[in-house]
């Protein structure tokens, strides 16, 4: 039986910078705030960190941080994909050196590999490194998606141990459910499907809103844990409206604003990503207002 990297809610940190560099002492201030709060797990250098335009080395830099940083006392996942296996492999290797506890690898974006190059992709990672490799399906910023059938196949890797999934297709995740043995586990990669994935034998949530609400978002899998979908469905709903106003442009620009709009020495998104719309930037404000922070 595959060991369970985490139950419940995991944090896909956003990657703060100063000037042209990662600010170290802001991203130890983002974990502690993280650690407060209940986070069962952290994850640095996904896209909500903008790994894609970090370097190399910068990438290790903030992975051997948060390690240290966090000392064990919970998971540190890793963001290690990349559209080249040969890339994936080495960050892989050297973010297990570093301790991260698991890593998380996107589908190769650009390529559009077919459901056998995936199959090849994955199983080249996971057999470079002794470390739990979690998929990550994202078709929407990837352009591939994996498909229940290749999940079947992945699961039999003893290091591939689940997926992130944020294709937004319930029904491929009731169907991966169907034929992966029970320790392949399933996290939502979507906030806003949280409770509906928990309900179909989902592990949690790797987060966005997590970010600003990480007691919320734990709150919300906890009681999936126990069973309770009538008062985890409220709090989705709940919820919703602020999930919503994280993605009214291209994630990480709303979270990151609304981090430095409450005072989250967070620092500027990397082109090519910019600030948002006066218009999102205003209904950015209004979501934290209605969610009883100050701005």
């Amino acid at each position: 039986m595959k060991e369970c990297i985490f139950t419940g809610s995991a944090t896909a940190l956003v990657t703060p910078f100063r000037g042209e560099a990662v600010d170290l002492e802001a991203l130890g201030r983002l974990l502690d705030f993280q650690l407060e709060n209940g986070a069962d797990a952290v994850v640095v250098c996904g896209t909500t960190g903008e790994s894609s335009t970090m370097t190399y080395q910068e990438r290790i830099d903030a992975i051997s941080f948060c390690v240290e940083h966090v000392g064990g006392r919970i998971p540190v996942i890793a963001g290690t994909g990349s559209n080249s296996t040969a890339n994936a492999v080495t960050l892989s290797q050297d973010a297990a050196r570093c301790g991260a506890d698991a890593l998380l690898v996107v589908t190769p974006y650009y390529n559009k590999a077919t459901q056998e190059g995936l199959v090849r992709h994955y199983r080249t990672i996971a057999d470079a490194v002794v470390r739990p490799v979690i998929l990550y399906n994202v078709p929407s910023r990837t352009g591939v998606s994996i498909a229940p059938e290749t999940y079947a196949k992945l699961a039999e890797h003893p290091n591939i141990v689940g997926v992130k999934e944020a294709s937004g297709n319930l029904g491929n995740v009731q169907r991966t459910r169907a034929l992966c043995p029970e320790d392949f586990y399933i996290w939502s990669g979507n906030d806003d499907e949280t409770v509906p994935i928990c309900a179909l034998g989902g592990k949690g949530v790797i987060s966005v809103v997590g970010n600003v609400l990480p007691s919320e978002i734990r709150q919300l899998t906890r009681l999936c844990m126990k069973n309770d979908f009538a008062a985890a469905g409220k709090l989705q709903v709940h919820l919703k409206d602020f999930c919503d106003a994280m993605f009214c442009e291209v994630n990480p620009i709303p979270v990151k604003t609304a981090l430095g709009l409450l005072g989250w020495k967070v620092g500027d998104l990397r082109a090519p990503l910019c600030p948002p719309s006066p218009e999102n930037l205003e209904r950015i404000r209004r979501t934290l207002a209605q969610y009883g922070l100050s701005v």
